[in-house]
């Protein structure tokens, strides 16, 4: 669904903010309420804060180790929090208000609730970008815990975060620093919105996945990959002009991208065809 002009309004405010600045729950409401418009806000925003409020009861000041057991308890275990089995299927594990509804989606729309019940309570915990998914980290007095909030925030080890990366990257694949990056709130979002994307693809609903990508590049306006995507969408389906405009901006701001080249030949082939 094409956002509406009061939607498309907040988005591109959002996209001209710092990283620093961007509301992650916010943004991610405003994203959900893009596809369903008529649905108030408000009671999932008390959701969370009564999320809020019971974690911080059941931690009690306690330390690293009990702050964890409390997120796990109350969003995992008391509220059933999960991993959705259809997680990568589905469409409505990406909105956060569906989420929110039935208690399960994907990693990085779980991730997002746990982002925000920690923080709400002046707890640190950032989204990492760990290749097969989204996972969260929670620092405190010294110390850091990873947990996985798509299997009841269970903690992760350096075992269990190499074993994970394995099974999807491959037998040769050791783990880097990089594979645990924390992730600025805009990234979140961008990752929590692609599936969406793929999930049209694969049902060959092209023009629902340009406005998934459309949708995100409004409040990530400089995010290379996407403006690349959009510029091979539009040329799949025919709208030339839309293709060249959107390659251009990618090679814009691509830097060393890998993929420049070949989109400086695809942006050549198109406006071959605009002449």
């Amino acid at each position: 669904m094409r956002p509406s002009p009061d939607i498309r309004r907040r988005l591109t405010a959002i996209g001209k903010l710092a990283p620093v600045d961007v509301a992650l729950t916010k943004t991610a409401l405003i994203l959900a309420a893009a596809e369903r418009p008529a649905i108030n806000p408000v009671p999932y925003y008390r959701h969370l804060e009564r999320l809020a409020e019971e974690v911080d009861a059941y931690a009690s000041d306690g330390d690293l180790a009990m702050r964890a057991e409390a997120l796990r308890s109350v969003i995992a275990r008391r509220y059933g929090y999960a991993g959705a089995d259809d997680a990568y299927e589905d469409s409505e594990n990406a909105n956060l208000m569906r989420v929110i509804d039935r208690r399960q989606g994907l990693p990085s729309l779980l991730a997002i609730i746990y982002i925000h019940v920690a923080r709400a309570l002046g707890w640190t915990m950032d989204g990492l970008d760990f290749p097969p998914r989204m996972l969260v980290r929670l620092d405190g007095d010294g110390e850091r815990l990873i947990l996985d909030p798509f299997d009841g925030a269970i903690e992760l080890g350096p075992r269990q975060l190499r074993d994970m990366l394995k099974a999807v990257a491959g037998p040769h694949v050791e783990l880097a620093p990089e594979h645990t990056r924390a992730m600025d709130n805009r990234q979140i979002l961008v990752r929590s919105r692609r599936n969406v994307k793929i999930l049209h693809l694969r049902a060959d609903r092209l023009d629902e996945a340009l406005e998934a990508i459309e949708a995100v590049l409004l409040f990530a306006p400089t995010e290379a990959p996407l403006w690349r995507e959009s510029g091979i969408l539009n040329a799949r389906a025919d709208r030339v002009s839309e293709a060249v405009t959107a390659l251009e901006v990618y090679l814009r701001h691509a830097g060393g991208d890998p993929s420049r080249y070949r989109a400086t030949l695809l942006l050549q082939e198109l406006r071959q065809r605009l002449i």
